[in-house]
């Protein structure tokens, strides 16, 4: 059982009469499943009533990998990220599921309703998720599982929704679900795979090795060939690809396809203002994985070269011929902040 500040201070998790948050520091990185500090978010959680919580978090100025984009606004997926962060953390903190467990993703989803709040600005800005749980599937203590709805506020500005449902399992359990026994934590990808990563710029990230698409063999087909020692996808040993290197693949893909290099001077640049994730069945390491798109556009001529409203697309994730995820995602125009909408200490170039 954890024994950290708020259980010390609130042994029975009384509801606080002023639920103001810290960010002083960030919670223990065991208490999010994360072995590096610095990709911890949460940094405290207070209880609001049953079931009920506020969690806080502070997002980087800048991360490698989450970096802001080019109208300086934080990447989405900090977002998914924190929802994730927070269910761990509640789990553990408050309803004393086992640190042992292991945690598995069914689904995700998260919305940006207020992508202007998300503006990075002279500081960081405090980033608070309201946040209510629900027991799906509650058989303790091998087996919890349990659906995390949030609120996103940023900077005091209510901005976005999400959703994150997992099951927690101990060992034996999981290794029942698992279906593979005896298997090493991390199974490289063969070392003569000929596909090479697409150029970073074309995915919206800034480092070769932070790409994890290569084009496949077939039209319209994209392979996810993460490096396996990538220090933030792959912060810790496993034996699948998690849900955030799936939801990275996915908008990787998702901006590869709503950024064409022969777009018209002047045209809206598009963000991703949400997506959902289903996960239908375990990601193996070392078995290719196909990712495909089957694209929506809503403008009023969906044959026009640059689409100036909203495109949606759904793809999904393939290993063989099992789909073993789906993503339905939703890239709209964006609009530059004005000078009184930008956080004090931004300028936008």
């Amino acid at each position: 059982m954890y024994q950290g500040r708020l259980r010390r201070e609130n042994p029975d998790h009384p509801v606080r009469a002023d639920p103001g948050l810290d960010f002083e520091r960030t919670v223990a990185r065991r208490l999010v499943h994360r072995a590096a500090v610095a990709e911890v978010f949460v940094t405290d959680a207070v209880v609001l009533g049953e079931d009920h919580f506020l969690v806080g978090s502070q997002w980087p100025r800048d991360h490698a990998l989450y970096h802001p984009d080019a109208q300086r606004r934080s990447d989405p997926l900090l977002f998914a990220e924190t929802i994730r962060q927070a269910l761990v953390y509640v789990a553990h903190w408050h309803y004393e599921v086992p640190l042992g467990h292991r945690f598995v993703g069914y689904d995700m989803d998260f919305e940006i309703t207020d992508p202007g709040a998300l503006c990075v600005g002279g500081r960081p800005m405090p980033v608070e998720l309201e946040a209510r749980w629900q027991w799906t599937d509650r058989r303790p203590p091998r087996r919890y599982g349990a659906r995390l709805e949030v609120a996103l506020t940023v900077g005091g500005r209510r901005c976005g929704r999400g959703s994150l449902r997992v099951v927690a399992l101990d060992e034996r359990s999981y290794r029942i679900i698992r279906g593979r026994t005896g298997r090493a934590e991390s199974v490289p990808v063969a070392a003569e795979e000929p596909y090479a990563r697409l150029d970073p710029g074309l995915v919206g990230r800034l480092r070769d090795k932070d790409s994890v698409l290569a084009r496949g063999s077939a039209a319209g087909e994209w392979l996810l060939r993460p490096n396996l020692d990538h220090a933030i996808l792959f912060d810790h040993p496993t034996d699948h690809l998690p849900l955030m290197v799936l939801l990275e693949g996915f908008r990787q893909l998702g901006h590869l396809m709503t950024h064409s290099p022969t777009s018209r001077p002047g045209s809206p640049a598009l963000t991703l203002v949400s997506a959902a994730v289903d996960c239908l069945a375990f990601a193996e390491l070392d078995v290719p994985t196909r990712l495909v798109v089957r694209e929506k556009a809503t403008a009023a001529d969906p044959t026009a070269v640059d689409v100036r409203a909203e495109r949606r697309l759904h793809l999904d994730a393939l290993q063989g011929d099992t789909v073993v995820a789906s993503c339905a995602s939703v890239w709209a125009p964006v609009r530059l902040a004005t000078a009184a909408e930008r956080p004090v200490g931004l300028t936008v170039p």
